[in-house]
């Protein structure tokens, strides 16, 4: 017996000591193991924390205009702007321990274990916050052990290098609330239509039970189901010391209301300007189109909201719903640039085509202020005169003829000035003036006025021939309003990332292109069009809606067979208008022409009816005189009319109108398109 017990206990010893080599043997390996994985892991550095997130764009009040996505709804934000009753009640209900732990809660684990071991199937999670940010932010959610191991190694590194304040933010801005909605803002904004760091303790209880199943405890899919398990969550905030047992009957007691859509997904604002954005997000701030759509910019914008509202009900209610005619809308701010309100048609569901910066057409007689603006640097004033009568043109290059007729064929048949030739739209005026210049000179003040799209060296240029863009000519009438200072126009003042880092802030200074004493001439001049002391063989321009105006304005229109504009602007605000057809059919119908009129004095007067009247102040170098319109001389008790004009000091009229000139005083041999050079400027293109 004594032998036998002796072989045992020597059996025995052999077993124990080969068991504890094993294990020693394992602890090593595995001590040996998690340090060459932690190593590997610290060598790896921090594991990035980028997710999809939806890019907002902003209006110039801050104000929410839309939003980019890929179908998931996810505003970051920090976990300061966080309720902390939602913290709290995520961390009590998810992972009560995240705080001690360093991402795995083995005591938890070993729960888990025991207990789907007892139920022969798998009962009761164990994943910790950490974990469950892991697989949000790198993972799919297959149960395979791959993907735990995965899981397990994210765990590790982002315990490594982040704080739990970091990791604790992420989990909550990345876990799904269900409906599209992931992290607790979309979910706030879903379910309650409200921020996450406004909610009560009844709604934040409510949404942090909604993780465990969005399809079983979701409010809107089972009350019942919901309101049981925010008790659940009451209870362990309870239970773990976060709020009294009266705090948790409060909130149960509390009736909570539910949204069940998102605040953005219905705004619609200004469509064709949002495209316009994201064009020069692309084309100029060279962003590429993932980081647009999903990388949670935050873009603030120069939209004016109002001004956009004011635009829209304009254009709905003058044009006539049954008519095809299609717009091109742009306001601006011409001290800085800033687009404040765009339309790019009638209808962006039907046609997102931005025809305020896609579509190129003929400007007609709206190209005229720049044409008169060059004439001015070259010697011309407000009275130099020229005759209007029909005028065929014929050149040495062998170029066909060239008979510029004026609206209805009508004619002075007389000399008239330049502010009247403008005022009254005379074309015969404009192209005599286009030749003088030469017309390369034209096509140059262009490019000076911000017009990029190639304009061409012909004598019909002078009548807006030649195809531009409605930012452009909105662009180059922004400079004249400015005081001959150029900014391009500006969609985008600042552009952040969701955690607002500031990736981009617009500066611009404005620079003078233009001599300060010629431009107040010509705002001056361009004023014409709405007085009626201009009126000749016919009436201003601006005569049908002058009865609609209340202030100060200078401006343009202009038409062809198949383009109506109108532009006009104030030292605060410039406005154009195309109308027309797509597919550049003529405008026949009187009122047709009559929209793009009708369209800028209603949105400008509403847009400007509560800010002060505003003209364009005398510069320094300038002088006002009385001048009778007719003569274009300096008026006397002797006439019959007098209008107040700007001169440089310079080339202020000396000739009073007690002298009036012979009525139809023509000349007989200046049709012929040809020029002198060593013949004076006026003698090769005056009449008389």
């Amino acid at each position: 017996m004594e032998i036998i017990t002796k072989n045992g206990l020597r059996n025995s010893s052999k077993y124990i000591r080969f068991f504890v080599i094993i294990t020693v043997f394992f602890i090593i390996v595995a001590s040996i193991t998690l340090a060459g994985i932690l190593i590997y892991a610290r060598v790896l550095g921090p594991p990035p924390l980028a997710v999809s997130q939806s890019t907002i764009y902003y209006s110039d009040d801050g104000s929410i205009i839309g939003e980019s996505n890929n179908g998931q709804k996810r505003y970051w934000v920090s976990i300061e702007n966080i309720n902390p009753s939602l913290v709290d009640a995520t961390v009590s209900i998810e992972d009560k321990n995240f705080f001690a732990h360093h991402g795995f809660d083995f005591k938890r684990i070993g729960g888990a274990v025991l207990a789907d071991i007892k139920a022969m199937a798998k009962v009761q999670g164990a994943s910790t916050i950490t974990q469950q940010y892991a697989r949000n932010l790198f993972l799919e959610h297959d149960k395979t052990w791959s993907r735990k191991l995965s899981e397990a190694f994210y765990t590790i590194r982002l315990e490594m290098f982040y704080s739990k304040e970091e990791i604790l933010e992420g989990y909550l801005n990345t876990i799904y609330y269900g409906n599209g909605a992931y992290g607790s803002e979309a979910a706030s904004q879903y379910y309650f239509g409200k921020s996450s760091a406004d909610l009560t303790l009844a709604e934040a209880t409510m949404l942090a039970g909604i993780p465990k199943g969005p399809s079983s405890y979701s409010p809107l899919v089972s009350l019942d189901k919901a309101k049981q398990r925010q008790k659940v969550i009451l209870d362990s905030l309870v239970t773990n010391k976060y709020i009294t047992k009266n705090q948790e009957e409060s909130a149960l007691n509390e009736q909570l209301s539910y949204i069940g859509k998102f605040p953005i997904a219905s705004i619609k604002v200004a469509p064709y300007f949002q495209d316009a954005v994201k064009n020069v997000l692309k084309t100029e701030l060279h962003i590429d189109d993932r980081t647009i759509a999903l990388g949670g910019l935050r873009v603030y914008t120069t939209l004016n909201t109002q001004q956009q509202e004011i635009a829209e009900k304009t254009i709905h209610s003058v044009i006539n719903p049954a008519s095809d005619l299609q717009i091109g809308f742009v306001a601006m701010n011409p001290a800085n640039g800033y687009v404040q309100a765009m339309v790019g048609g009638r209808n962006y569901e039907e046609s997102p085509f931005n025809r305020a910066v896609q579509a190129k057409r003929q400007p007609g007689s709206t190209i005229k202020p720049l044409l008169y603006y060059a004439a001015l640097e070259h010697g011309f004033t407000p009275t130099t005169m020229m005759s209007s009568e029909k005028t065929t043109f014929r050149f040495d290059n062998g170029s066909d003829p060239y008979t510029p007729h004026n609206f209805n064929n009508r004619y002075a048949e007389g000399n008239i000035t330049l502010a009247q030739a403008l005022a009254l739209s005379d074309n015969v005026y404009a192209v005599k003036t286009h030749l003088f210049l030469g017309e390369d000179t034209l096509v140059e003040t262009g490019k000076r006025f911000g017009i990029d799209t190639p304009l061409q060296e012909v004598p019909s240029l002078a009548l807006g021939t030649s195809n531009v863009k409605v930012i452009e000519m909105a662009n180059a009438y922004s400079i004249l309003a400015n005081g001959g200072k150029k900014v391009k126009p500006i969609y985008i003042t600042r552009i952040e990332t969701a955690n607002g880092e500031v990736l981009y802030n617009h500066k611009q200074t404005a620079q003078r292109i233009l001599d300060k004493d010629l431009t107040l001439v010509m705002n001056q001049l361009m004023t014409g069009m709405f007085d009626e002391k201009l009126n000749g063989y016919s009436s201003v321009t601006g005569s049908p809606i002058k009865k609609d105006i209340t202030r100060i304005y200078a401006g343009k229109s202009g038409s062809t067979e198949t383009d109506s504009w109108m532009i006009g602007y104030t030292p605060q605000l410039v406005s154009a208008v195309w109308t027309g057809y797509d597919q550049g059919k003529p405008i026949t119908l009187t009122a047709d022409k009559m929209y793009a009129k009708n369209v800028w004095v209603n949105f400008m007067e509403e847009s400007l009816k509560d800010e002060p009247i505003k003209g364009f102040s005398p510069t320094k170098g300038t002088v006002g005189v009385y001048i009778n319109p007719k003569s274009g001389k300096l008026a006397t008790t002797a006439c019959p009319t007098k209008r107040l004009m700007y001169f440089t000091k310079e080339t202020v009229p000396t000739d009073y109108c007690s002298d009036l000139p012979k009525e139809n005083n023509k000349s007989s041999n200046h049709h012929n398109g040809k020029t002198d050079k060593d013949t004076p400027w006026y003698k090769r293109i005056l009449p008389w």
